[in-house]
């Protein structure tokens, strides 16, 4: 048998693989070794392990994650299909995002301030709200939304309660490529509901705050950058002052909008600015 494995070094000469990348599949599951020699740990690989390596390296090199890789390594034929078919949309989304990131950038950096048209005030009362929250970097806030939306929308359904407003993520520290929140998703309710699990409930204090509607075809993250950064140059502004994390409230339709409907809000509780003092007249007047 060991006549027909191959070593580490010539399955990385064969798909032109580094060793590091061999045994972090190998780790990962991916890629692991017909045979490992219990005394000097050497790995051995069978011939048909070669043409799984160069899949994966094909894979790795499309962008792909290897936890995703292993789910289409082991699936068959039409959902094969359908995996690279989701990756390949998600891959065009997120190069349309770094675009558009690309040409705020160029705004900013070149003098423009961020737009401040369309923004508007509210009174928000308060409200109890079942949550969750978590640590998530740019990449892996949207599958971290419908994750937490489903948790909390599962913990309303088994305590037979309902909402009482739309969903909302309250963002308690920034979400970019290298920094990770938190972000809070909450679930307003006014039904009988009990912490649990991930889940917990809080009251969300009444307050004021400024927004700005955001249609379907400017969801992503540049895009809500752009709409937190408009919100906070209108307070500031207005010499308003921030009383709560900026958020953004998502409204039912989002997954079924067109581009020009209204999906959710950028928004950001504040207390209104001192009004100016009286200017006094001259002594002995």
């Amino acid at each position: 048998m060991d006549q027909e494995l191959i070593t580490i070094g010539e399955l990385a000469a064969r798909t032109r693989l580094s060793h590091k990348a061999l045994r972090l599949y190998g780790d990962r599951g991916l890629l692991a070794p017909a045979h490992v020699d219990p005394r000097t740990g050497f790995r051995r690989y069978g011939p048909d392990q070669v043409e799984r390596a160069r899949h994966i390296a094909l894979l790795r090199a499309a962008g792909m994650s290897l936890d995703r890789i292993a789910v289409l390594l082991d699936a068959q034929g039409a959902e094969r299909a359908r995996l690279l078919d989701a990756h390949e949309r998600q891959q065009e989304s997120a190069h349309a995002a770094r675009r558009a990131a690309v040409r705020y950038a160029r705004h900013v950096l070149t003098g423009g301030g961020p737009p401040v048209r369309g923004i508007a005030e509210r009174d928000v009362p308060e409200q109890k709200v079942l949550f969750t929250q978590g640590h998530v970097t740019a990449a892996g806030l949207p599958g971290f939304l419908g994750e937490a939306t489903e948790l909390l929308f599962g913990h309303l359904r088994r305590a037979g309660a309902g909402l009482s407003g739309p969903v909302f993520a309250v963002y308690r520290g920034l979400v970019g490529e290298d920094s990770d929140g938190p972000v809070e998703v909450c679930a307003p309710t006014r039904d009988a509901v009990e912490p649990a699990g991930r889940a917990g409930v809080r009251i969300e204090p009444a307050h004021r705050e400024a927004y700005l509607a955001v249609r379907k075809g400017q969801e992503g993250h540049p895009a809500m950058t752009a709409a937190h950064d408009a919100v906070g140059a209108w307070l500031a502004g207005h010499g308003h002052v921030r009383s709560g994390s900026a958020r953004e409230v998502y409204y039912p339709n989002w997954a079924t909008a067109r581009p020009d409907d209204h999906v959710a809000d950028v928004a950001c509780p504040f207390r209104p600015a001192p009004p100016a003092a009286a200017v006094s007249g001259p002594a002995g007047s």
